[in-house]
């Protein structure tokens, strides 16, 4: 891998791009859960306060980004299982 003059600006190596190509599926759908997230606690979200994972939008966007993280990881496996 030839690393381009962008890439040694920002500080990344081929180690670390060969790690985000490698997660790359996870990452996109962790980013696609936590989008998801952040929209539950939008339009549904927790109108008493006391709900531990929809009363906070930070909260929601963990656990959203989190969930998507491992449905991305699963289906990863699945799909190269073929």
């Amino acid at each position: 891998m030839v690393l381009k003059p962008t890439m040694l600006v920002l500080g990344i190596n081929s180690h670390k791009m060969k790690s985000v190509i490698k997660y790359k599926f996870p990452i996109i759908v962790s980013l696609i859960g936590a989008t998801g997230g952040l929209a539950y606690w939008y339009f549904i979200g927790c109108a008493s306060g006391n709900c531990g994972i929809t009363a906070n939008w930070y909260s929601s966007i963990a656990v959203g980004s989190v969930m998507g993280w491992l449905v991305g990881d699963i289906a990863k496996d699945k799909i190269n299982k073929k």
